[in-house]
């Protein structure tokens, strides 16, 4: 049964571009339509739990899928199978980019473009779903404000949990008050292990690999995109042109996008590379699959409670607001560099909004791009 859950997620490792809304679409296609593995009702309910917990949304929808068809064993082998393909192209990109440097630079310049526009088209789209009211919208612009002018994890920190106080005392959401009670419980030891690991990365060296990334991904509400600046502010030791470059090779390669971390691990220990690798891109993975693994089976419970649908809902739009900082420090400072940048990414956003080619498309357009910028006047 694992060799088959790992094989069937293997494939679709293999092949599935686009980000996390195209992996969605093509599980349902492959697990619910062709092979019946799942029922329509659970599919929709493993997403709906994987848009309220932190963590890599696609991967924890495919964890879950695994645990539901093969037990803990079967959670593994999906995440394993799915993650391993973007997780050696990562790690390859990592290893050969320094000897490679010259050659690669005009392309690289043509994805940290590319990823200008992927990141305002993401910061759009999560606007429209986050910030539909004018709290919610108050919440964003505030959480913008704060982190351009604290631009560190301290100041991120303290304001997810702000947030997350202030949601206790006033009602972000529209759930109404219900007598249902809760008829299932997470399962508290893997909950337990989720926050012991958390509580202990403040405890670890400062540089330590497996406490930074773990960190970041224990952090990360509202997708892979938000990975960026919270790994910028958890692992300070690696320049800024490094993360550009890694989230740029992530946008280029099929899988989750949280397979940055492969990159970067790779880039923190060029003497261990592979074993640093490995390291951070478990510890970015654990955190989100720890806590699909503790509630998959009383989610319906937890989102009807209002006070939790509350936390959840100012949780997104502040993570919007955290968006919109990166967007502008690092991502536009490190990517615009001239007037023809500017009109690259406004006709890169039009044509991605309005005709939405395929992400291959975009990708070889940015890198050609890339390639012709640097000749313009």
């Amino acid at each position: 049964m694992a060799l088959s859950i790992f094989y069937q997620f293997f494939l679709l490792g293999c092949t599935s571009f686009g980000g996390p809304a195209a992996h969605l679409g093509i599980f349902k296609k492959h697990f619910v339509d062709n092979l019946g593995w799942i029922r329509n009702e659970q599919y929709g309910a493993m997403i709906s739990l994987s848009q309220i917990l932190p963590g890599p949304g696609s991967s924890q929808v495919g964890f879950a899928i695994g645990l539901e068809r093969g037990g803990i064993i079967g959670g593994i082998a999906a995440f394993i199978g799915f993650t391993l393909p973007s997780f050696l192209i990562m790690l390859m990109l990592a290893m050969t980019t320094s000897q490679m440097h010259g050659a690669l630079d005009n392309i690289i310049s043509g994805l940290k473009l590319f990823a200008v526009v992927i990141v305002a088209d993401a910061i759009l789209s999560m606007a429209n779903s986050f910030c539909k009211t004018i709290p919610l919208k108050v919440v964003t612009f505030t959480s913008t404000l704060i982190l351009l002018t604290f631009p560190n994890l301290h100041a991120q920190l303290w304001l997810l949990a702000s947030t997350a106080l202030i949601a206790c005392i006033y009602r972000f959401s529209n759930v109404p008050d219900s007598p249902k009670t809760i008829t299932s419980t997470p399962n508290w030891p893997v909950l337990a292990l989720f926050f012991g690991l958390f509580v202990l990365t403040f405890f670890s060296l400062p540089n330590d690999t497996f406490a930074q990334f773990y960190q970041a991904g224990a952090l990360v509400f509202g997708g892979g995109h938000v990975v960026l600046p919270l790994l910028q502010n958890t692992v300070p030791q690696l320049a800024q042109e490094s993360f550009l470059t890694a989230y740029a090779a992530a946008q280029a390669v099929p899988g989750p996008m949280f397979s940055i971390a492969t990159f970067l691990g790779a880039e923190l220990d060029a003497t261990h590379s592979i074993i640093s690798a490995l390291q951070a891109t478990i510890a970015i993975f654990l955190p989100g699959l720890l806590l699909m693994w503790a509630c998959h089976h009383n989610w319906q419970s937890l989102s009807s409670l209002p006070r939790f649908a509350s936390i959840t809902a100012a949780l997104n739009a502040a993570v919007v607001g955290l968006l919109g900082a990166a967007f502008y420090n690092p991502i536009w400072q490190s990517a615009i560099h001239s007037v023809w940048h500017i009109a690259a990414v406004i006709a890169g956003f039009a044509l991605l909004k309005y005709f939405k080619p395929p992400i291959w498309m975009m990708l070889l357009l940015f890198s050609v791009l890339g390639m012709l910028l640097p000749h313009l006047p």
